[in-house]
């Protein structure tokens, strides 16, 4: 896949919610895809889909134990993002420290 091609796939497979709660999962361990579907409510399909996603980003493997597919997460294409927010840091904070979020006017 292209640079620019895996590039857009990262930042489309991290832009669903529920794709980033997936790769939260596996942050902590593999996991079967029924595993993955249990917090959930979606069918099986639903979830097969997103993890589709995912590997397609190639930020998920799978290997075959049995008959299930056990997923791992593979972080190296969230160095894309990374150096993309990082980027605007300097905007954010430019004395260098922890990322804050000032509240709107009016709100605490």
């Amino acid at each position: 896949m292209g640079g620019v091609a895996a590039s857009a796939d990262v930042f489309r497979a991290v832009a669903d919610p529920t794709r980033r709660s997936m790769l939260e999962l596996l942050r902590q361990a593999e996991r079967s895809v029924h595993e993955l579907a249990g917090p959930f409510q979606m069918t099986r399909p639903a979830v097969s889909q997103h993890l589709r996603v995912l590997r397609e980003a190639g930020l998920v493997k799978a290997r075959r134990v049995g008959r299930e597919h056990v997923y791992r997460i593979h972080a190296a294409p969230l160095r894309q993002l990374y150096d993309w927010a990082a980027g605007f840091k300097a905007f954010v904070d430019p004395g260098g420290h922890v990322w804050s979020i000032r509240p709107r006017r009016g709100k605490p």
